[in-house]
């Protein structure tokens, strides 16, 4: 299973290109991006108001129309390991596979799309329902791999000792094993969802199957944020979901990238170049505290520069056993198609595309949410590019 930097083919020191770079935005572009992506999450929490800037006229987003029902979806443009699509067409693939509600086929509504008019957030909330809080993260970050390279490599030509720590950092997360210990601890969860009809049978199960697969999150204290997942998902609540009932419910998965250095009161490289220490899981649990992630974006560190604060990728519960041929679905940029940007595209990527990321991010989490059984958000079976 690739790292981030293995994933991305690159030779040791080459980084990624940009996102501004790859999708060809300006540096004004870049900062609408930014303030809608926080828009978007600030929305997604109830009763929270934004506290940002708006976006430049120029660039206004808009609520892509309603797609008939009955309208089937044009192939995507398939290169590499990545197909892309505009909105609207994704509207239509997502009404026939997605949409179902307890075997049927419902339109993409108006509030639906509204959400996913945001971009890579949109994709993730209209998937995931009331958005996710991204409480539930886990990595992989190989301890031993960091020491031995910080001991036994040098900077490179003209890079500061930050630069490469940063650099060391990242490399040593490994997206791959992140992936799969999600996915297991997904399972885990999921058998003991079932028949599980109140909170308290669910935890007892949970606490079963954990002990059965000797894990290390058997020993998360009463009150952590593994243990109260269910009971702070808004879904679990409502009577056309979970309606507090834990069998109607399950676990699924979606990716944040983001960048590591985001305190502001902290050292200043760590923010151009990465913070070696922060957003690192616990070793045993692999789960990643997710408190301090502000959505701040990598502070530049040469004139012109401008980096995307994250980027979503919604996985749900696809059951392909190799990771590399799992599809990840993200999009570029909310939905100006009046605008300087234009319409948003939606891109369905293979694992190892989606892993290699951009120079903006230096961590990738992979994060559990409860959505009820009832919702077809997340099949098991995505097939890329479809029809």
């Amino acid at each position: 299973m690739p790292s981030v930097s293995q994933a991305a083919g690159n030779r040791e020191g080459e980084e990624k290109p940009s996102y501004a770079e790859t999708h060809g935005l300006t540096a004004a572009d870049v900062e609408n991006i930014n303030a809608l992506n926080e828009r978007a999450l600030t929305l997604g929490r109830h009763g929270a108001t934004p506290s940002f800037r708006a976006p430049d006229s120029a660039n206004v987003r808009e609520t892509p129309p309603a797609e008939p029902l009955d309208r089937m979806p044009d192939a995507y443009r398939a290169r590499g390991g990545r197909a892309t699509t505009v909105v609207n067409n994704y509207i239509r693939k997502w009404q026939q596979v997605y949409s179902h509600l307890d075997g049927k086929k419902q339109q993409m509504t108006e509030e639906q799309r509204e959400k996913l008019s945001y971009g890579c957030v949109g994709v993730t909330w209209v998937n995931s329902g009331p958005y996710p809080t991204n409480r539930l993260a886990f990595s992989f970050f190989d301890e031993d791999k960091y020491k031995n390279d910080l001991k036994n490599t040098r900077p490179l030509a003209g890079e500061t000792r930050a630069e490469f720590e940063g650099r060391i950092a990242k490399a040593s997360f490994d997206e791959g094993k992140g992936f799969k210990r999600a996915r297991d601890v997904a399972s885990i969860m999921n058998k003991a969802l079932e028949n599980a009809h109140d909170e308290g049978a669910y935890l007892d199960k949970l606490k079963t199957e954990l002990t059965n697969n000797n894990d290390a999150l058997l020993h998360e204290d009463s009150r952590s944020n593994f243990y109260s997942a269910l009971r702070n998902t808004p879904s679990f609540k409502e009577r056309d979901g979970g309606n507090y009932d834990p069998s109607r419910m399950k676990a699924v998965i979606y990716s944040k990238h983001f960048w590591s250095g985001q305190d502001q009161r902290g050292s200043s490289d760590k923010r151009k170049y990465g913070d070696p220490e922060a957003f690192r899981p616990d070793r045993g649990t692999g789960l990643v505290d997710m408190s301090k992630d502000r959505n701040i974006p990598r502070s530049p560190a040469n004139p012109g520069e401008g980096w995307v604060n994250f980027d979503y990728g919604w996985f749900g519960a696809q059951t392909e056993a190799d990771a590399d041929k799992t599809i990840w679905t993200h999009g570029d940029h909310y939905h100006a198609p009046n605008g300087d940007l234009g319409p948003m595209h939606v891109y369905e990527s293979k694992f190892r595309n989606w892993s290699a990321g951009y120079a903006d991010f230096d961590r990738g989490t992979y994060m559990i949410a409860l959505i009820p059984k009832s919702w077809n958000t997340a099949p098991a079976k995505v097939e890329q590019g479809w029809p």
